[in-house]
């Protein structure tokens, strides 16, 4: 089931995503008043519009985007975490590393080097779906798998995390295994899990929106770009939901063309015609 846009939501979708360009282009966060001035609103209306349109406050975005920096440019290597830190418009250190793990996943030297030290446990099973994997970090579930291969999902995995410690999970781990496996049987009836998602300011307004779409229905691309305030960034919502780690936990199977024709999706179409089909038929 797709719905329309009011009017309004096109307004607000348009100053959120002239803001989200600000805050992006600036060397330091824009204030919260400064924002809501160049938009026409109170700050407490601006506030509202633009949660409400990106899932985050325009404080978090900010400190979003600034963590996509730190991670390209650790990333990229060749330059110091301090470095970093500065270049993506940290004023100081400490600032960074108050909230450093909640942005990274891992400490920045494990990230720089490629997840070294960082722990993380996975376990393999099986699903009427396929194979799946459930790895989960120190800050919660980072990666949700489905496929034909076992080995295969295990590889992306190593892939992801190159110099990570993977380690096999315990008995209880199998339980988090179960939830989720549960999650894949009955996709509509959800679950509460404590997430460790990765990814740039703008996957991370896509992912929440998704989030935010009911079982038993689907929005276009073009529907997510209009909520997250992005109205011409189709395609890099698409490529977003492409990028998702996490199946069903973020339920990326739920968006369609605009014709309501299914299309791509990391674990293939048929997975995703299933899924959709389970959830139709809970409601």
């Amino acid at each position: 089931m797709t719905r329309a846009a009011p009017p309004s939501t096109n307004k607000h979708a348009a100053l959120v995503a002239q803001a989200c360009r600000r805050i992006e282009a600036a060397d330091q966060p824009p204030s919260l008043d400064d924002l809501a001035l160049q938009a026409g609103l109170s700050p407490f209306h601006f506030h509202r519009v633009f949660k409400a349109a990106t899932g985050l406050t325009p404080k978090a975005y900010a400190d979003a985007h600034r963590a996509n920096a730190v991670r390209a440019s650790l990333a990229r290597g060749g330059t110091s975490v301090t470095e970093a830190i500065f270049d993506a418009g940290f004023n100081a250190n400490s600032r960074f590393y108050e909230h450093a793990d909640a942005m990274l996943g891992m400490k920045p030297t494990q990230y720089r080097a490629g997840g070294v030290d960082a722990r993380i446990e996975f376990a393999i099973g099986e699903s009427s779906l396929g194979a799946i994997l459930v790895a989960r970090s120190q800050r919660g579930v980072c990666a949700i798998s489905l496929g034909d291969d076992a080995d295969a999902l295990l590889r992306e995995l190593q892939d992801r995390f190159p110099r990570a410690e993977l380690i096999g999970g315990d008995p209880s781990f199998e339980a988090l295994v179960a939830q989720v496996v549960g999650l894949i049987e009955q996709p509509n009836l959800g679950i509460d899990l404590p997430l460790d998602v990765r990814g740039t300011a703008f996957q991370q307004r896509v992912w929440q929106a998704l989030r935010q779409i009911p079982a038993g229905e689907t929005a276009s691309y073009a529907q997510i770009a209009q909520r997250i305030g992005s109205p011409k960034s189709v395609r890099a919502v698409a490529h977003a939901c492409a990028s998702n780690t996490l199946a069903v936990a973020i339920p990326c199977h739920r968006v369609v063309r605009s014709d309501g024709a299914l299309s791509g999706y990391r674990w293939g179409v048929e997975r995703k015609r299933e899924l959709l089909s389970r959830e139709g038929a809970g409601q």
